[in-house]
């Protein structure tokens, strides 16, 4: 069984499906810069261990502990599910992460992906399932899916409609990572 890693900052809505998503995995923490961040009580919830690192205001120290953190839990995959910071190079090269993008790559990266596409005009968004790498949003392509913009569509409304497939995209790419981890390494 594979052990994952979830990393996330807010409500834990993809952290929960992916927990519900009965996949044979084991999640073995959920890390979470935000002390008050729901996400944690999820996790609490279904009996996975928890972890908070707040954002130091020395960098590199924050990059190390979760660094070391992540090192200690040996995970097989991280899993980044809303966990709105960017990680050091030495971090992304060390560890398998991937990340859900609200959006379709690489148009939108960053943290205002929905409304940058409702600026912009866009007719479609959609969701990315990524690995990471040192860049914002930049890392290789693992899948993604559409999701179309209605007229006078708000940022909230276009953003809970991509929430949704985003919960099953991402657990789809886990369950199918996973697959491929266990013909590769046994």
């Amino acid at each position: 069984m594979k052990r994952i890693v979830i990393l996330a900052s807010g409500s834990g809505t993809l952290a929960q499906a992916i927990i519900d998503a009965g996949l044979d995995i084991d999640i073995v923490a959920v890390i979470s810069d935000q002390a008050d961040a729901a996400v944690l009580e999820r996790a609490l919830n279904a009996h996975i261990e928890t972890f908070t690192i707040p954002m130091l205001p020395d960098r590199a120290e924050w990059d190390r502990e979760l660094e070391t953190l992540l090192a200690a839990l040996k995970p097989d995959l991280v899993v980044s599910a809303g966990f709105m910071r960017i990680l050091s190079e030495k971090t992304v090269n060390r560890f398998r992460i991937i990340n859900s993008h609200p959006a379709l790559l690489p148009l939108f990266p960053g943290a205002h992906a929905v409304r940058d596409a409702l600026l912009a005009g866009a007719t479609e968004t959609g969701t990315t399932i990524h690995w990471v790498d040192a860049g914002v949003d930049t890392g290789e392509v693992i899948a993604q899916e559409r999701v179309e913009i209605h007229p006078g569509e708000t940022e909230e409304s276009l953003h809970e409609r991509i929430k949704i497939v985003e919960r099953g995209l991402i657990v789809a790419t886990i369950a199918s990572l996973i697959s491929t981890m266990e013909k590769t390494n046994g």
